[in-house]
């Protein structure tokens, strides 16, 4: 019997969004499941978690992480199309993927921001659940999740901000944010 393939989404203005969704890939990695993780918006930056998932990867079984943003630099002025454009090419590449029946599992990190921003629209959105393969888990992070998202989800995770070493001025740290 094939598992019901999930639609996950973690969200809200806490820490862990990514980290819990990578935590989830490596869950599934372990379990044989073929893992596909694409982020949105980050990109240009070298995160720990890259360095984990090529080591991963070199292994027999199948995990994959692919950056398609520019970095968190959206709001600066002249670079909204550049964005809109990386998210649109990464969402084309998620739609391939999810129509090749490759992956047990497909992690769009970030996508909610990028959906938020207006670099994908509702319709975007749709084509994406519509052509996710039902034994597919789906899991989209990020904050400010749609409420139609929201409402297509089984499954979804508000992370609450209540302290941050930031609020004390201490700076991200290695291992901790990246």
């Amino acid at each position: 019997m094939k598992n019901k393939g999930l639609i996950i989404v973690h969200t809200g203005d806490g820490k862990g969004k990514t980290t819990a969704a990578l935590g989830m890939a490596m869950r599934a990695w372990g379990n044989h499941l073929r893992v596909l993780i694409l982020q949105f918006i980050k990109g240009s930056w070298t995160y720990g978690e890259l360095e984990a998932i090529k080591a991963l990867s070199s292994a027999k079984r199948c995990i994959d992480i692919r950056q398609g943003g520019l970095g968190f630099s959206q709001r600066e002025s002249g670079k909204q199309d550049e964005h809109r454009q990386a998210a649109i090419d990464l969402l084309r590449t998620a739609e391939q993927e999810l129509q090749s029946d490759t992956w047990d599992m497909v992690i769009l990190d970030e996508f909610n921001y990028a959906y938020s921003f207006g670099f994908i629209h509702i319709d975007d959105l749709e084509s994406l659940l519509a052509i996710r393969p039902a034994h597919t888990h789906l899991i989209f992070t990020g904050r400010n999740a749609s409420p139609e998202l929201i409402d297509r989800a089984d499954l979804v995770t508000e992370m609450r901000l209540i302290k941050h070493p930031y609020q004390e001025g201490i700076k991200a740290q290695k291992g901790i944010e990246f």
